[in-house]
């Protein structure tokens, strides 16, 4: 396993992970012992948009201890919190991912991925190059300010639960109910299926 971190640091996939989770991750891997659902939420804004999406989708599946098993169609969506045409357009999508790590070390991958490319925390709803978030662990709810679960703002958010809706129409956020019901209460302005637009599942 240790392969996977002996590149450089440009390189998404090869991104540090404590010495700590490694030892737990391998160790679940030798059994495959009660691997943990989680949703990832996937947004870009700068750059090539598309190329970003897929190059997190790959780093992810390159995290030992993590597979992933579903890839949502892609939506363009106009920026959050920002006023109109004062920032470029996101591409979103979701994965759906099988995990044996916890969120804490799920949520240090995460942010290994992003600052891989580039992501830059200079603003709230400032652009991105990329936006790793997770949405839901399993059915675990927790108001940690470090990791809220599920994510405090999944709920408000079309640009989240349409596509998590297209991988999973039954899907339940946990506390919150039927995805389904909750998008079918939120607005999708501006927020658009890209039907030209196709992301793949590693291979």
């Amino acid at each position: 396993m240790t392969a996977f971190f002996t590149g450089g640091q440009s390189d998404p996939t090869v991104q540090p992970v404590p010495a700590s989770v490694v030892r737990k991750v391998d160790e679940a891997d030798t059994t495959l012992q009660n691997p943990r659902r989680a949703v990832i939420s996937l947004g870009s804004n700068l750059g090539n948009r598309l190329e970003n999406l897929q190059g997190a989708i790959d780093a992810l599946e390159d995290t030992p201890g993590v597979r992933v098993k579903a890839v949502s169609p892609v939506y363009e969506t106009e920026p959050w919190g920002v006023a109109p045409g004062s920032q470029p357009s996101y591409f979103n999508a979701v994965v759906v991912l099988k995990t044996t790590l916890p969120p804490s070390s799920l949520l240090e991958r995460a942010q290994a991925v992003e600052e891989a490319f580039h992501r830059v925390r200079d603003e709230r709803w400032g652009p991105r190059t990329l936006d790793v978030d997770i949405v839901a662990y399993a059915d675990v709810i927790s108001d940690d300010p470090v990791l809220t679960l599920p994510h405090p703002r999944a709920h408000e958010r079309a640009f989240v639960l349409a596509p998590w809706h297209d991988v999973e129409p039954e899907a339940l956020l946990a506390g919150r109910g039927s995805v389904a019901a909750i998008l079918d209460d939120l607005t999708r302005e501006g927020v658009s299926p890209r039907a030209d637009l196709e992301l793949h599942l590693p291979e």
